[in-house]
């Protein structure tokens, strides 16, 4: 039941935050538009936040949690103590270095991530601008990942969970209350940012205190813990970031397409990470550190057993999340986004990004599950090898698909880029699971072929529920109708999927951990 407990935590400190991400991305296209300034300013707040998953949740928490879980399994909680204390200088040393060479870089840096941007002076310059204010957020959440890591190791998820909810809430206020006093609005997105991140900080230091684990920093790179946690860290930088260096990869192609491209596939990738952060999000936060206890007390049938659980509760949510998300897509994004300067062209370039993207909602899940199965036995090599299969695969897909819109002449681009980073996802989660059957980590035993049948009747009773329900939506239909019409749809397809999964046999005791 702690599992559970654990993950419904996490799982509504997240929705929390998603529902005020999406309130937060209504504002902010709402008075910023699909347009030239907020392109811009995602691309600047996408590196500093595609390194902060890379370094900061990423790669970090990964290699950190697990050797913290063997400290405090098999140590004293002084010698857990020196570690934090050193593992808290050596981080803050490196990642403040990193920022200042940012700040520095900044030009260089933007023309690597946005090399189409420099064909236009102006937006180049911003671009610029906005990259060197929101870079020390880079550094908050360096910080702010270390207390998490620690406070998840100790059973504690609340706080961490509820930070992200802080990026949003600024953001809000700066869109609706900031931007009138700025010479140029758009870097009222900027300040706020680096707010979030220093409040994001603030706010895990009175827990931190509380279990003594607020210790002061000491720099000791020699630090036997702080050397297994480097070597760790190391190949996982790229394993765990496979996304986001997929992400990096499609801004680059975006840069070069038309206005707007950008925003659509933020907009639509923001829909895909509602579900990927209330399940798969929740559950590899939760299991990483319980998967870290089994090993270090040496349990392979506790460990297997919660593997096998939370894979069935990825693809209990994740296949019908992915096919709700796919026949939604343009009641979603018409009934949020569309307002202001959100344009009904920017609604339908939108949803055909959701629709490409929603195939590969479930694979990200089963990443989130399987992912932590290497790191808990600190293996981070397995991740960086299938990691560069998924990256060659995504650069070959966005060749083959962005060659085949031109061939039939296509003007939706940036839908190639969005059919490449699911492909990318399914054989990124493919090959873990591969390598997690064929090492016998983790395999799905027989009672996984009466579970597949029961899902498979019911997705597809789900299917034709919304099926029928779309025939009744009325797209000219007033702001609230629409409203009540998606909630309606969203309802009728969960009740459908709901019923029929249990009249297949399926009970809620067979997701006990």
């Amino acid at each position: 039941m702690a599992l559970w407990r654990s993950t419904v935590i996490v799982s509504t400190m997240t929705m929390l935050s998603r529902v005020l991400g999406l309130v937060r991305d209504i504002v902010l296209l709402n008075v910023f538009g699909a347009g030239k300034d907020f392109d811009t300013f995602v691309v600047a707040f996408r590196i500093p936040n595609f390194f902060r998953r890379l370094f900061a949740e990423g790669a970090f928490s990964q290699a950190f949690i697990p050797v913290l879980t063997e400290y405090k399994t098999s140590r004293t909680h002084a010698e857990v103590q020196i570690l934090i204390s050193r593992v808290f200088g050596c981080l803050t040393t490196v990642m403040s270095l990193l920022t200042l060479f940012a700040m520095i870089a900044a030009p260089v840096i933007i023309y690597v991530y946005a090399p189409g941007f420099h064909d236009d002076p102006a937006k180049f310059a911003l671009a610029s601008d906005l990259f060197r204010l929101t870079i020390p957020y880079l550094l908050f959440m360096s910080l702010t990942a270390f207390a998490s890591s620690i406070l998840n190791s100790y059973g504690s998820f609340t706080t961490p969970a509820f930070a992200p909810v802080l990026l949003n809430a600024a953001m809000i206020a700066g869109a609706l209350w900031l931007t009138p006093y700025m010479d140029t609005p758009i870097m009222a997105l900027g300040w706020s940012v680096v707010a979030a991140g220093f409040f994001q900080l603030a706010i895990q230091i009175p827990e931190l205190w509380r279990k003594k684990l607020l210790i002061p920093p000491k720099i000791d790179f020699k630090h036997e813990g702080v050397d297994r946690i480097m070597k760790l860290m190391l190949p996982a930088l790229f394993g765990v970031s496979v996304t986001q260096i997929n992400l990096l990869l499609n801004t680059i192609w975006a840069s070069y397409m038309q206005d707007g491209s950008v925003s659509w596939l933020y907009s639509a990738e923001r829909m895909t990470e509602l579900p990927l952060g209330l399940i798969g999000v929740a559950i590899g936060t939760v299991i990483l550190p319980s998967l870290s206890e089994r090993i270090a007390e040496q349990d392979q049938s506790k460990f297997r057993g919660m593997m096998d659980w939370a894979a069935k509760v990825i693809i209990l949510v994740g296949v019908p999340a992915s096919i709700a998300l796919f026949m939604l897509s343009t009641p979603i994004i018409h009934t949020l986004f569309e307002r202001g300067a959100f344009t009904a062209e920017d609604t339908y370039m939108t949803a055909l990004a959701l629709q490409c993207m929603s195939a590969g909602v479930i694979s990200f899940m089963l990443i989130k599950v399987f992912a932590p199965g290497f790191y808990a036995r600190q293996d981070t090599k397995t991740p960086v090898r299938v990691g560069l299969m998924a990256v060659a695969a995504n650069a070959i897909l966005n060749v083959v698909f962005i060659g085949l819109f031109k061939l039939i002449d296509w003007n939706a681009e940036h839908m190639a880029l969005a059919l490449a980073s699911s492909g990318s996802a399914l054989v990124n989660a493919g090959m873990l699971y591969f390598y997690l059957h064929k090492r016998d980590i983790f395999r799905f035993g027989a009672h996984w072929k009466k579970l597949l049948v029961q899902f498979a009747i019911a997705n597809a009773a789900m299917v034709a529920a919304l099926w029928y329900g779309l025939t009744l939506y009325s797209g000219d239909a007033s702001q609230w109708t629409r409203i009540v019409e998606l909630l309606g749809l969203c309802i009728v397809g969960a009740v459908a999927y709901g019923v029929v999964l249990i009249a297949t046999g399926f009970r809620p005791r067979h997701l006990k951990p």
